[in-house]
């Protein structure tokens, strides 16, 4: 028999939905600027093919970061762990959850690949956000131009996997079919995007379009080689100064409480739990390691250029 309070519960599209409004309604009681990333409101825009989206992804200015996060925690959202870490995971977003609902919320305050202050960067896309119907109600949401530079950014971190090139593929014929090209190219100079938007850009723009394409910073090209368990910390740990190695290898090998929960906020933390964890991370790492060198040499040869910040 079924038990009657899984009648009531939110399925995951429905708490997505109910998130965007939930944010949009905390936002406009604080007066947040905030307009909705990825999800459903790419596919009701026609940047994305329809899929499910597993939790509510809502932008803010740097400045609002704390009163928004902290307006969600007033309603019963909590911070999920983070690794501490920001030399290797340099921070983009903060991720709540609350225990009765399916979907988390990310709350960004920047994106990979767009290399500007993130506040100047936030005022220049916030000028390119229209009103979109969602849940009931009119949210603000990135204009094309703006959602497709920000959904190719997100691929190409990850363009060895299968469905970002299809992502990819998808936005380049949805570039060219709504000759969006120049738009994109003129939003990513001014977030400071070009070098991560060449791939992408590079075969789509007009012949009489010349670029000055500039270098990609560390951070961006770091992301490119991290593929492999245990890759960012390797890298990380290559770049660190001689004096701060010991510590970071330390960390690798023993992470923190933090570390084991962001995977996972209902891990075993029993000291059995933690070194089961452990010893899976690291059979993991080793097992993934004669791949990760021959990911970092080939990246490496292939980003390499004589003026590399």
């Amino acid at each position: 028999m079924a038990n009657p309070g899984d009648e009531t519960r939110l399925s995951i599209p429905e708490g997505v939905l109910l998130g965007h409004a939930l944010v949009s309604r905390v936002a406009y009681s604080l007066g947040i600027r905030a307009f909705f990333i990825k999800g459903p409101a790419s596919v009701l825009q026609g940047l994305r093919l329809p899929k499910t989206s597993g939790d509510v992804d809502v932008f803010v200015s740097p400045a609002d970061l704390g009163s928004m996060v902290e307006g969600l925690r007033a309603r019963g959202w909590r911070e999920r762990p983070v690794d501490p870490d920001t030399r290797t995971f340099p921070k983009h977003s903060v991720t709540v959850h609350h225990p009765e609902w399916p979907c988390c919320i990310d709350v960004h305050f920047r994106f990979p690949g767009m290399e500007r202050d993130p506040a100047e960067c936030f005022e220049v896309m916030w000028t390119n956000t229209e009103d979109l119907e969602l849940a009931g109600q009119e949210v603000r949401v990135p204009s094309k131009a703006l959602g497709t530079l920000m959904l190719v950014l997100h691929a190409l971190r990850s363009p060895h996997l299968p469905a970002c090139r299809q992502e990819l593929v998808f936005l380049g014929a949805l570039t060219k079919r709504e000759s969006l090209a120049v738009a994109v190219w003129d939003l990513s100079t001014f977030v400071g995007a070009l070098a991560a938007m060449r791939p992408f850009l590079e075969g789509l723009l007009p012949p009489d379009v010349t670029v000055d394409w500039p270098d990609a910073s560390r951070e961006w090209r770091n992301r490119l080689m991290t593929r492999e368990p245990g890759s960012a910390r390797l890298i990380a740990i290559t770049q660190a100064p001689l004096r701060e190695k010991p510590g970071m290898l330390f960390r690798a090998a023993v992470p923190r409480r933090e570390v084991l929960l962001s995977g996972n906020i209902y891990a075993d933390m029993s000291f059995r739990g933690r070194l089961r964890q452990r010893r899976t991370r690291w059979a993991k790492f080793l097992g993934s390691v004669p791949k990760t060198f021959r990911n970092l040499t080939q990246l490496r040869k292939r980003h390499q250029r004589p003026n590399n910040r």
